[in-house]
């Protein structure tokens, strides 16, 4: 299972600051059922158990920075305790699933209908990842141009439902012909957009001055989606591939991980 795992996000491709891989469980163990989540957290995990699942494969590493202690005292060692008591494994595809291809982005852009897809900032050659189609976010045309307003309301509807929804910067009547995307938090890729000379950017996490330098100085328009909400697409990619090539049960997870849980407009 691992060996597969590592066939199609191979951890060479991850940055050098990311964690991936086998975090927590036996290789030599036997998976009958996997849970794909997003976020590896109490409430996934005990869904996952509930489910019958022995693998868990998450997007987000669990321990990311160095620990000195997994003590069931702390939030993250008791998410270990959980999993080890429970003879759950843990497998982790984080920046190497975004490069992948198809990766996290793909599937984010398959969710708006893109085509002739094409990285946004393609891994460079003597990278690990260096390949066709390979590297971080998308680039792909609408089927039809839209305006910003009718875009929005489209990635609204497209994505998975969050309190945090989608929402947008620019002129509402711009028409959007091309479109980038790019899974997870993406504000640092904001010059690869402008470069690109796409009409508008979807991303997560889009921080206030950016953003609004990004606008003044001409860019492409932009819409902002909750984290969670643009990667968890890619775990219905994930699932099928598992499916396909080991023949073992899988399940998504719909739990919507999300931090921010309410929303409120302006009277």
């Amino acid at each position: 299972m691992v060996a597969a795992l590592d066939a199609r996000y191979p951890p060479a491709w991850a940055e050098q600051w990311d964690r991936v891989g086998l975090v927590v469980g036996d290789p030599a163990n036997p998976v009958r059922q996997i849970a794909c989540v997003v976020d590896c957290v109490p409430e996934t995990v005990a869904e996952a158990v509930a489910g019958g699942a022995d693998l868990i494969v998450a997007h987000h590493p669990l321990l990311l920075r160095g620990v000195s202690s997994v003590a069931a005292t702390s939030y993250k060692g008791r998410i270990v305790h959980q999993l080890i008591k429970n003879d759950v494994a843990l497998y982790v595809a984080h920046t190497n699933a975004d490069v992948a291809s198809p990766g996290v982005s793909d599937a984010l852009a398959a969710r708006l209908d893109l085509i002739d897809v094409r990285p946004l900032r393609p891994s460079p050659p003597g990278s690990p990842a260096h390949g066709e189609g390979r590297g971080t976010g998308r680039i792909g045309r609408l089927s039809r141009p839209l305006t910003l307003a009718e875009l929005t309301r489209l990635a609204a509807r497209s994505l998975p439902p969050t309190a945090w929804g989608v929402r947008a910067a620019g002129d509402p009547d711009r028409l959007i012909g091309t479109l980038a995307v790019c899974g997870g938090a993406g504000d640092s890729f904001l010059d690869d957009v402008s470069a690109a000379g796409v009409d508008a950017y979807l991303t997560a996490d889009l921080r206030h001055h950016p953003a609004s330098e990004h606008l003044a100085a001409g860019g492409p328009a932009l819409l902002d989606a909750a984290h969670w909400a643009t990667e968890r697409p890619w775990l219905d990619d994930l699932a099928g591939h598992l499916r396909a090539i080991l023949g073992v049960g899988t399940v998504v997870s719909d739990l919507d991980t999300d931090p921010w849980t309410l929303h409120a407009a302006n009277p």
